[in-house]
C-alpha cells in the first residue's frame, strides 16, 4: 500500500510539480516547496541542542569529532520520508534548499557549530550523480551555507568508486564496504579548517564514518556532523 502511494506522488509531482513535497496537495502564495501545514508537522528531535544525542552515540568510538546531530526523525509512511524520497527521487530540489535552510537555522541556535569554515555535502559518485541529475546533499547545504553564511566546498571530498547497496548489510559490513571509497582532491584547502560535514539520511553513520575519517587524515581542525534526518 505505501509502495502504490509513493508511486502516485511521484507521478503526480511530474506531472503538477507545484506541489508540497511532503503531502502532494497544492501548495498556496507564498508557500515554497514544502506547504505550511507540513512544515508544521516536521518531528524535530533538537539534537542541535544536546552534544550527547542520538546520532552522537552513535558516532562515538569510530572518528573524532566535535558535534554530530540530525534535524528531524526518520520513519517510513511518514512526510519526512515523502519528503527525502522526493528531493532524491524526483527532481524536488527545493525541498532539499527549504529543508536545508531549517536546519541552517538550527545550527546557529546551537553553541557546538559556531566557528566552521566550510560545509562539505557527502558526494555522489559521478556516474550514480549524472544518472540522477544532482546530488541531493549539495542542495541541503545550499539552504544550510545560506542561513550559516559559511561556504560550500564541493568536490574537495570525491567518492572515487560505486558501493554496493547497504540496506541489507550489518553496521560492520557497511564499514568494510566504504573503505577507499572517499578521497580529498587539494587538501591543503581544508588543512586547520572546522569542517561540516553534511548528509541527507543518518542510519548506521558507515558513509559519515568514512568521509569523517578521510577529512581528519588531511588535517582539518575540526569536524562537525549534521544531517536532515536520523533512522533509528
Amino acid at each position: 500500500m505505501l509502495q502504490i502511494k509513493h508511486l502516485a506522488l511521484d507521478v503526480i509531482g511530474l506531472l503538477f510539480p507545484n506541489l508540497c513535497g511532503g503531502c502532494g496537495l497544492s501548495l498556496y502564495n507564498g508557500e515554497e516547496a514544502i506547504c505550511l501545514r507540513c512544515m508544521s508537522d516536521l518531528p524535530y528531535t533538537d539534537f542541535h541542542l544536546h552534544q550527547q544525542n542520538l546520532v552522537a552515540k552513535q558516532l562515538w568510538g569510530r572518528l573524532p569529532f566535535e558535534a554530530a546531530m540530525a534535524m528531524l526523525y526518520f520513519k517510513k509512511g511518514t512526510k519526512t520520508q515523502n519528503l527525502i524520497h522526493n528531493l532524491k527521487y524526483n527532481g524536488k530540489t527545493q525541498v532539499g534548499v527549504k529543508l536545508g535552510g531549517l536546519l541552517g537555522e538550527k545550527l546557529n541556535d546551537s553553541e557546538y557549530y559556531k566557528d566552521v569554515d566550510y560545509i562539505i555535502p557527502v558526494p555522489l559518485h559521478h556516474k550514480k550523480e549524472r544518472e540522477r541529475g544532482y546530488n541531493q546533499s549539495s542542495y541541503i547545504a545550499k539552504g544550510v551555507a545560506a542561513r550559516m553564511n559559511v561556504p560550500v566546498k564541493e568536490n574537495k571530498l570525491i567518492r572515487k568508486r560505486v558501493t554496493e547497496t547497504q540496506t541489507k548489510k550489518s553496521r560492520y559490513n557497511r564499514y568494510e564496504n566504504m573503505l577507499t571509497v572517499f578521497e580529498i582532491v587539494d587538501p591543503a584547502v581544508l588543512k586547520n579548517k572546522h569542517i561540516l560535514l553534511l548528509d541527507d539520511v543518518i542510519t548506521t553513520g558507515a558513509t559519515l564514518e568514512a568521509c569523517g575519517n578521510s577529512l581528519l587524515k588531511c588535517g582539518i581542525k575540526k569536524l562537525s556532523i549534521a544531517g536532515l534526518a536520523f533512522a533509528q
